[in-house]
C-alpha cells in the first residue's frame, strides 16, 4: 500500500463505551470530485467526517485518527448496537454515486482499498463479517456503496463475507406477507436493524433493498422473493451477529 496522506478533520470526538473499533463501514462520497468530498469531510460546519478516504487513483487520505470517533454513519444499527460511529472505522470511497452517474469503481482504487482493509483487519482483529456498507447500517436512509461495489472480491481476500447464490430452477417465486417474519428473523440474526411484526412494512422493505444491493446486486430492484430470503438465511447461519431485537432507529436529524 502506498503511503497514507494526512488531511486532518476537526469533526470527531471520543469513542463512547468502547476502547477500540471492532467494525468497518464503507461509504461512497456521493460528490463530483475527491477535492469536493475532502472539503466537506474536513469542514467544521458540515459536522461529518471519516477516518479514511480512498481516491480514484489509489491515493489514501487519513482525516481522523482511528482512536477517535469520526462522524460518518449517522443514525442506524448493526447487531443491536445503535452507536455505529463509536464501534467503527469509516472509509469513504470516492465515487459520485447514484445521483451523479454512479460510474464503476476503478481498479487502482479497489486495490488500494483492499490493502487498507487488509492492514486494518489484521492490526485491529476485525472479523470479515464486521466489514459492512453504509446501506447495511442505515437501510432506506443510505444506499452506499451500492450495487456496483464488488463485495465478492473483498470476500475472496477474506476482507468481508459473501456466499454465491444457489441456482433457482423455476424463477423467483415472490414472497407473500407470510414470509415477512421469516425475512425479518434472518435479517436480524445477520445484523440488520429490522422491525418485527411479520409485515412487509417500509422499514422492512428498506432492509430487503439493502440486502439485495450487497448480496444479490444483479437483482437489486426485485420485490421480496423466496430465493432471496433463503440466501439471507444461509448467510445468517454462517455468520450470525445477534438473535435479539435490534434497537429502534432514531428518525431525527443525524447527530455526530
Amino acid at each position: 500500500m502506498r503511503g497514507i496522506e494526512n488531511h486532518s478533520s476537526p469533526n470527531f470526538g471520543p469513542r463512547r463505551g468502547v476502547a477500540a473499533p471492532d467494525m468497518v463501514v464503507l461509504h461512497y462520497t456521493g460528490m463530483d470530485t475527491a477535492a469536493a468530498a475532502l472539503g466537506r469531510l474536513t469542514d467544521p460546519a458540515s459536522e461529518v467526517s471519516a477516518h479514511y478516504l480512498v481516491d480514484l487513483d489509489g491515493r489514501v487520505v487519513r482525516m481522523v485518527g482511528e482512536e477517535m470517533r469520526a462522524w460518518h454513519a449517522g443514525p442506524g444499527s448493526w447487531g443491536g448496537v445503535a452507536d455505529i460511529n463509536s464501534r467503527s472505522i469509516g472509509i469513504e470511497i470516492v465515487n459520485p454515486g447514484r445521483e451523479l452517474g454512479y460510474p464503476p469503481f476503478p481498479e487502482p482504487q479497489i486495490a488500494a482499498l483492499e490493502a487498507l482493509l487488509a492492514e486494518l483487519s489484521a492490526r485491529r482483529a476485525i472479523a470479515p463479517e464486521r466489514v459492512v456498507g453504509h446501506a447495511c447500517v442505515a437501510p432506506g436512509r443510505k444506499g452506499d456503496p451500492g450495487e456496483k461495489f464488488d463485495w465478492r472480491r473483498l470476500a475472496r481476500r477474506g476482507l468481508s463475507v459473501w456466499l454465491d447464490p444457489e441456482p433457482v430452477a423455476a424463477g423467483l417465486a415472490e414472497a407473500g406477507e407470510a414470509e415477512a417474519g421469516r425475512f425479518q428473523a434472518a435479517a436480524r440474526r445477520f445484523g440488520y436493524g429490522v422491525p418485527g411484526g411479520g409485515a412487509w412494512c417500509a422499514p422492512t422493505r428498506a432492509v430487503w433493498r439493502a440486502f439485495l444491493m450487497r448480496f444479490l446486486p444483479f437483482d437489486a430492484e426485485a420485490p421480496p422473493h423466496l430465493a432471496g430470503i433463503a440466501h439471507l438465511e444461509r448467510l445468517a447461519a454462517r455468520w450470525p451477529c445477534m438473535t435479539g431485537a435490534a434497537p429502534a432507529l432514531d428518525p431525527a436529524r443525524p447527530t455526530p
